[in-house]
């Protein structure tokens, strides 16, 4: 591996690969992976080695540890990828009118949700404002306001019960 890193030697990669990608391969085959997915991330594996045997640092792992931990992390992102849902088909053109009823309701849910945000106390208001329209982390509140982070999240998690119970 050290040739590979500090040599780019392409014979020591051969013999590597020729070690390694069947391991890869039945490693991945093993943890679930089809013949043609597991032949596919071998490859990408040992690609990735080739590409990044600069960052191998031999006192922090083996160099097996180092190929099956690419390995693994490999999978992992293949099967991210296939669990990913389709984006919705994108119409173009003028979208159809809203129903009148579906227009509103919404239009006294957003009454009432107005009305509800009137009656919190103007501590916990004017922190829903800020989470929900403002669009801030709890974070970002502590640092505008001065106030603890438990004390902001305390005011937002009693604000949003009493807004839940005024909706109903």
């Amino acid at each position: 591996m050290t040739r590979i890193r500090d040599d780019q030697d392409q014979q020591a990669f051969a013999e590597l690969f020729q070690h390694f990608a069947p391991r890869v391969k039945a490693f991945l085959m093993k943890s679930g992976a089809d013949a043609t997915l597991a032949e596919e991330c071998a490859q990408e594996v040992m690609a990735t080695l080739w590409h990044k045997a600069h960052m191998f640092d031999p006192a922090r792992a083996s160099v097996a540890t180092w190929i099956f931990t690419i390995a693994r992390n490999r999978k992992i992102d293949v099967l991210r990828k296939q669990r990913r849902p389709e984006p919705e088909e994108l119409t173009w053109g003028p979208e159809a009118e809203p129903d009148q009823e579906d227009t509103l309701v919404l239009q006294q849910e957003s009454e009432l949700l107005r009305q509800a945000l009137k009656g919190l106390p103007a501590a916990q208001r004017e922190l829903i404002e800020r989470a929900y329209f403002g669009d801030l982390s709890h974070s970002q509140i502590a640092a505008e306001t001065g106030l603890p982070l438990g004390t902001i999240k305390s005011r937002i998690r009693l604000a949003l019960e009493r807004l839940r119970h005024a909706m109903k």
